[in-house]
């Protein structure tokens, strides 16, 4: 066989081995349509969810407990990641519009345009780990590398989903830039106040980390056909980490609510257990 034609097979092969656990037949018994039905409080935690970690971190960098604060500041992070990524998937309970805003608002306060993270996370579920998958780069490198790379992954997202992008996307992403350089003249210039300052430092930095802890985390050592990502099965480490690491269930089941990822990884043990060996921590 020639060369050229052995690597068209080659790569044939490993089309058809990528992902292969979205095709596993077991898969189809479990039930999870019923968990994307929320009731008015879920919705309200789903949407909402970060709001008293913002408050708090800013009262406590307002009363200059910045060490405090910076406590409160993570824990935002965290939980602002976890409302927009159900607004990625559509999957907080409001309206299609509404999900579109939800990013938006989080844009300046999280000190990233949201739809070019947006973008990125559901090309990431397309292109799982291949060289495609611009948010997953950081799941290849040892766990040192994806934290002293971590400031160009903000910028890589953003140039990629600016220059990838329909027309709808980048009008979004420029609006929230907008939005974004809003929060920076604010703190800065028009109000010139220390906790807004903070807020803004604190966010930014945030973002280069995120790469780390929002990707590598979930995805290293894995690989692309059966053990695509990571899990959680302790309870108070889900409870405390917003039942954000039931990670390998999101990718299965990305419709499915954040709150409600615990309940399906029950089901999920029942028909596929061996997913739940890779764990997060």
């Amino acid at each position: 066989m020639h060369g050229a034609a052995f690597n068209v097979l080659i790569e044939k092969r490993i089309l058809r081995m990528a992902l292969e656990i979205l095709r596993d037949p077991r898969l189809s018994d479990v039930e999870w349509k019923d968990l994307c039905d929320l009731s008015k409080r879920e919705v309200f935690s789903e949407v909402l969810v970060y709001l008293p970690w913002l408050i708090g971190s800013l009262v406590l960098a307002y009363l200059g407990w910045y060490v405090i604060a910076l406590g409160a500041s993570f824990m935002f992070f965290l939980c602002g990641l976890r409302q927009v990524h159900g607004a990625f998937h559509y999957a907080c309970g409001v309206s299609p519009r509404s999900h579109e805003w939800l990013m938006f608002v989080l844009s300046p306060l999280m000190m990233s345009a949201m739809h070019a993270v947006q973008f990125n996370h559901l090309r990431h579920h397309r292109h799982c780990m291949d060289e495609e998958d611009v948010e997953a780069k950081s799941a290849l490198m040892p766990g040192w590398k994806a934290l002293i790379t971590g400031p160009q992954f903000p910028v890589l997202l953003h140039y990629t989903a600016l220059t990838r992008g329909n027309l709808r996307v980048r009008r979004w992403i420029y609006f929230e830039l907008l939005a974004m350089l809003g929060m920076v003249i604010l703190a800065f210039g028009i109000l010139d106040v220390a906790f807004l300052k903070y807020h803004v430092i604190a966010m930014t930095v945030g973002q280069c980390f995120s790469a780390f802890f929002a990707v590598w985390t979930v995805h290293h050592d894995c690989d692309r056909s059966h053990f695509i990502a990571r899990t959680i099965r302790n309870p108070l480490k889900s409870f405390v980490t917003y039942d954000m690491f039931y990670h390998v269930e999101h990718h299965l089941f990305p419709t499915v609510p954040t709150c409600k990822l615990g309940e399906l990884s029950s089901r999920l043990d029942a028909v596929a257990p061996e997913l739940r060996n890779k764990l997060v921590f």
